[in-house]
């Protein structure tokens, strides 16, 4: 399998897998969105709530707020030495404790103290309760490690996908300058210049066969390669798009050695 086209801005991460089915680029597809580790808040003690939202609200939205997520330094609470009590190498805790001053006050996920300053909410912008004056909440979060698979505020990805490379061929022989391809392609490959077509940006292509259906002198050919397959990450925040794809391949090593293992074990009993 070779990596090659890599592309990062911000928390999106492009690249093209190349040499491989793919069933492994679906493999590694379902890994990241339901495997790969993330902290979210998991649990919450309510002190003192007279938002007009109940409890279980508060906490369904405090658990699908995104948090920036140290894997190197906590590890899953039922594998920790506290066995499962709760601790510094497991857990997070966070605090709410906040009055309105004036009517229409909101508490936004910057009112989230952490004891933790690497494990923070993504973005402090996100809204969690809008009180009138007098109101209060008080309490306490934690957040633990979980995966995807458990429960959708652990996957790391806000979207993750990929698709086959396109290839967009032009027979310039064929071609009368009519412009249906031009204006008919959504996603802007075809251009006119100095009377001939150009063809720009072919990767962003998403294989609708529009540009093929409306040039009547077929002069335009689009089909793909299924030997590079283009990927894109796009992560919630909660760790950076190529530590998300990383994780994904070591994981996807450990399940092919135990499935080695196994049929090796397999083997060696038949013999």
């Amino acid at each position: 399998m070779n990596i090659k086209e890599t592309f990062i801005n911000g928390g999106i991460l492009r690249f093209t897998l190349e040499g491989v089915d793919v069933s492994i680029a679906n493999s590694l597809r379902r890994i990241m969105i339901s495997e790969v580790p993330t902290m979210a808040i998991d649990e919450i003690y309510v002190a003192e709530n007279t938002t007009p939202l109940f409890d279980e609200i508060i906490a369904h939205r405090l658990g699908l707020i995104p948090l920036k997520t140290d894997l190197d330094s906590y590890t899953f609470k039922d594998k920790c030495s506290c066995q499962g009590v709760g601790c510094s190498r497991c857990q997070v805790v966070f605090s709410i404790d906040k009055k309105a001053e004036t009517d229409g006050e909101i508490i936004y996920s910057r009112d989230l103290k952490s004891d933790d300053v690497n494990v923070t909410p993504v973005t402090p912008n996100i809204p969690i309760a809008k009180m009138a004056r007098g109101q209060r909440l008080t309490l306490e979060a934690y957040a633990r490690l979980g995966t995807g698979k458990e429960h959708a505020k652990w996957e790391p990805v806000a979207a993750c996908f990929y698709k086959y490379k396109p290839i967009v061929e032009l027979d310039t022989g064929k071609c009368n300058l009519c412009g249906a391809c031009v204006s008919e392609c959504p996603k802007n490959i075809f251009k006119i210049e100095k009377n001939k077509v150009v063809i720009e940006n072919a990767d962003t292509c998403i294989l609708c066969l529009e540009c093929v259906n409306k040039c009547k002198p077929n002069a335009i050919r689009v089909s793909y390669d299924k030997n590079n397959i283009m990927f894109t990450v796009e992560s919630t925040g909660a760790l950076p798009p190529e530590r998300i794809f990383l994780e994904a391949l070591k994981i996807f090593d450990d399940k092919l050695s135990e499935l080695r293992s196994i049929i090796t074990g397999k083997s060696e009993v038949d013999k």
